[in-house]
């Protein structure tokens, strides 16, 4: 895999993942760390050419392919904090809400293995290299995956604008899991009705809803305060 851009290239180095090599212009190639990575100093058409992107910033790394985790051991850590996305396919979306619950402290990331992003370089890219540092695991069913998460002791919370309990009304101590739903169809019926509760972010201007990253960076917060706030 290619994985392109400062911060995503400077995450790969750090890592678990092994980068193999580093490709970088000669401007990019001044920088300490990226001197450190003894890179291969080559013109930006060339690092353009490898990554597939005009978004490269003059670095690009040829690394060892993504490892998800196991769902299982998310559900063993101690209190899990999990997010949960329902269909969610725009890589966008995936690398924002991935950086987020990076920063949260998030235990990890669900997402389904079919109809998904996965992590590809343009999330690695939108996560800021966030991936590297975050345990994301793929499920084969994410209702069934729930049922699993509440036989371990959480609690899962859906977010849906039309859900009649307000996010700041809820407890999230001990190990919660929110789920948000796709871009345009929300979290699906099944998954739905596997949540403990909906939980609705209040909206006071003349939009419908927020956008799934956005709302995710909300609850993701709402979850870390009340655990600090609890500890």
């Amino acid at each position: 895999m290619i994985v392109y851009g400062r911060n995503p290239v400077r995450e790969a180095i750090r890592g678990p993942r092994t980068v193999t090599r580093v490709w970088a212009t000669k401007n990019a190639a001044r920088e300490p760390w990226v001197e450190a990575a003894r890179p291969l100093v080559v013109g930006a058409e060339e690092i353009e050419a490898r990554s597939g992107a005009p978004a490269h910033q003059g670095v690009c790394a040829e690394v060892s392919e993504y490892v998800y985790a196991s769902p299982d051991q998310l559900l063993a850590a101690p209190r899990p904090f999990l997010i949960a996305l329902d269909q969610v396919q725009d890589p966008q979306n995936l690398g924002s809400i991935s950086r987020t619950a990076e920063c949260a402290g998030a235990t990890g990331v669900i997402v389904p293995e079919r109809r998904s992003a996965e992590v590809t370089p343009a999330v690695c890219k939108a996560s800021a290299g966030a991936v590297e540092h975050l345990r994301i695991a793929r499920v084969r069913n994410l209702a069934d995956f729930l049922a699993d998460a509440k036989a371990a002791g959480c609690w899962c919370y859906g977010a849906d604008a039309s859900g009649r309990t307000s996010y700041a009304e809820v407890d999230y101590g001990g190990g919660v899991v929110l789920v948000l739903g796709s871009e345009g169809q929300g979290i699906r019926p099944r998954v739905a009705g596997a949540c403990d509760a909906l939980v609705a972010l209040p909206l006071h201007g003349q939009m419908e809803s927020l956008g799934v990253s956005a709302a995710a960076a909300v609850l993701l917060y709402e979850v870390a305060r009340s655990a600090t706030a609890g500890a």
